[in-house]
């Protein structure tokens, strides 16, 4: 049922607005809504120029920041659509008395699903030995079974913790690293609770499930990069720019590591094709959380969280400086 002098809504989100059980869903409550249907994620003044003129906004990857919310004083509410609100600047939206909306872990499983598919592939050597049939080299390439390595995760809140479930029923020893008090979780799944640089020099594997802050930015750089297991594998699904992507490139080119697998970068889509070609490296353009039914799921959070927004501060991370 429509709300009574229902808000007007801006959805910035792509996937949202080209859902049609999505917009049917938010039109049936907000009937004054606009979808954006440009195709393209809105940035600076077209931002600005989209979101002007609404009251409330259902926002994805968009950067709302100070200036953002400077620049758009009838904006009240903000709802997230998808994982993390390191893209919302939420300091700002406190001082501007902007209310934000967001529901932590709705897309879990279908990011960790794509984690786990990452890590198969890479120690099975999929893209290398895919490269070589292309290029009429018929190889056996020899791998590793998942179940025999050491995966590190760096970073276990919702989406670390579904994979580190995932992988213990595997049968796969797990390390985890967290800012936050993970006992609990270790102790119910077996995962070990260890400090980051242990966690470094000891996985075959290490996928990263992190805020992008600036903490963490290049929190893999050239020396933790040098510091992993020779040969060992790297994965991102979580944030672009945690990863120095020019130290990445040399390690793929000389060893190191044996493959990455990244599902986000620093500037999107990227840029450098060298990177982008090497045979030991697989890239995808963000599409973790892209599952129909995490698209859902997803969608209907940023719908009630209209309704649900509360201060901001409350939304802050142990992660964010």
């Amino acid at each position: 049922m429509a709300l009574p002098n229902a808000p007007r809504v801006a959805v910035l989100s792509r996937s949202f607005s080209k859902h049609p059980i999505l917009r049917g869903e938010l039109a049936a409550v907000y009937p004054n809504v606009t979808f954006n249907d440009t195709g393209r994620t809105l940035a600076g003044d077209e931002l600005i120029g989209f979101l002007d003129g609404h009251d409330q906004a259902v926002v994805a990857l968009e950067k709302i920041t100070d200036q953002v919310f400077a620049a758009l004083p009838g904006l009240r509410v903000i709802s997230k659509y998808g994982v993390g609100l390191d893209n919302v600047d939420l300091r700002a939206a406190a001082r501007h008395g902007v209310k934000v909306g967001w529901t932590g872990g709705v897309n879990r499983r279908s990011v960790a699903e794509l984690a786990l598919c990452f890590m198969i592939a890479a120690l099975r050597g999929v893209s290398t030995s895919q490269t070589e049939v292309r290029g009429g080299i018929w190889r056996q390439y020899q791998g590793r079974q998942i179940s025999d390595a050491t995966v590190g995760l760096i970073g276990c809140g919702h989406v670390g913790r579904e994979l580190g479930r995932m992988l213990r029923a595997l049968g796969v020893r797990v390390l985890a690293h967290d800012i936050r008090d993970i006992a609990a979780f270790c102790a119910e799944t077996g995962v070990e609770s260890v400090g980051l640089d242990a966690l470094v020099a000891g996985s075959d594997v290490i996928s990263l499930h992190i805020p992008a802050t600036p903490d963490t930015a290049n929190l893999i750089d050239g020396p933790r990069l040098g510091a992993m297991r020779k040969g060992a594998v790297l994965i991102n699904t979580a944030r672009g720019g945690l990863v120095d992507e020019v130290a990445l490139k040399a390690a793929l080119m000389d060893g190191t590591l044996s493959a990455a697998c990244f599902d986000v970068f620093a500037s999107e889509p990227p840029q450098d094709s060298e990177l982008l070609n090497l045979p030991n490296f697989i890239a995808t353009a963000h599409i973790g959380g892209s599952a129909n039914e995490a698209v859902v799921a997803m969608g209907r959070a940023a719908i009630a969280g209209l309704a649900a927004a509360t201060d901001p501060l409350g939304f802050l991370s142990p992660w964010a400086p």
